[in-house]
């Protein structure tokens, strides 16, 4: 297998969804697993968009991110292109629905190899974020 796949239904519109996605200073907030906090060089959000940053984990060390917003459609889809090791290409996808949005999040790496190596970080890690941009999209004006 090289693609992991899940989804959560957010209470909220997709443009609300999409909102706390394509704002830089939102996604700082929610983006990675819990205990991480990031720290963006550059953000283009806009297709073909650069995205280099650096995830801080709990234990202390920082690990390097390239990315490429590779493909756009709000409040839809945000694709993204993980350019250095490990190679994936993440598709969010958001769609409306009877309690709010759908939220699908699709992870395909590059190697079945790779992603074999890293499904035990991967799995747990991408409910994680979406636990997280719930909470982001979620969260009151005032910061609650």
């Amino acid at each position: 297998m090289t693609t992991f796949n899940t989804s959560r239904e957010i209470p909220a519109t997709p443009e609300q969804v999409f909102a706390a996605i394509s704002d830089p200073q939102r996604l700082a907030r929610w983006w990675g697993p819990a205990g991480f906090t990031n720290t963006f060089s550059v953000c283009e959000f806009k297709k073909g968009g650069r995205w280099s940053f650096f995830m801080h984990g709990p234990d202390g060390h920082n690990y390097p991110n390239e990315s490429v917003f590779a493909d756009i459609e709000p409040p839809h889809k945000v694709a993204i292109q993980h350019v250095v090791e490990p190679i994936f290409r993440l598709t969010i996808a958001l769609a409306a629905s009877a309690t709010g949005t759908r939220v699908s999040w699709s992870q395909a790496f590059e190697s079945a190899e790779v992603a074999g190596r890293v499904e035990h970080i991967v799995v747990p890690a991408n409910e994680q974020n979406l636990d997280r941009l719930a909470a982001e999209v979620l969260r009151q004006p005032d910061g609650r």
